[in-house]
């Protein structure tokens, strides 16, 4: 079983940054591709950013492009979100996912496409 761990949130003023973190723990192969997502209170969850098996190809969101990042080190079996020019609408809870049978550069942006999900992390953002 493959658990996530998501790391790197809390509390920032509009403006700032933070780098949110993801590591893999048990039995991974090297299929996976790799994603944040984001929910609101009371919003569904949203995609953010993602990754494929090869980091040559990346996908964000409208509202994040230009400001979030992701990368991964498979080395390290961790996915990162570094984000820039935070925004009070940016707050909510940040979930990592890892697609276990990722296509090979293709990037998957919807929930039902993810097999291993993290616990979350608060990401707040104050005007």
């Amino acid at each position: 079983q493959v658990q996530l761990v998501e790391s790197g949130g809390g509390l920032v003023q509009a403006g700032g940054s933070l780098r949110l973190s993801c590591v893999a723990s048990g039995r991974t192969n090297n299929r996976l591709a790799m994603g944040w997502f984001r929910q609101a209170p009371g919003k569904e969850r949203e995609f953010v950013a993602a990754i494929a098996r090869y980091s040559g190809n990346t996908e964000y969101a409208d509202s994040v492009k230009g400001r979030f990042t992701i990368s991964r080190d498979d080395a390290k079996k961790t996915v990162y979100l570094q984000m820039n020019s935070l925004k009070p609408e940016d707050t909510a809870v940040y979930y990592c996912a890892f697609d276990a049978n990722a296509i090979l550069y293709y990037v998957p942006t919807r929930t039902d496409e993810y097999d291993y999900w993290g616990q979350g992390t608060q990401v707040t953002v104050s005007s």
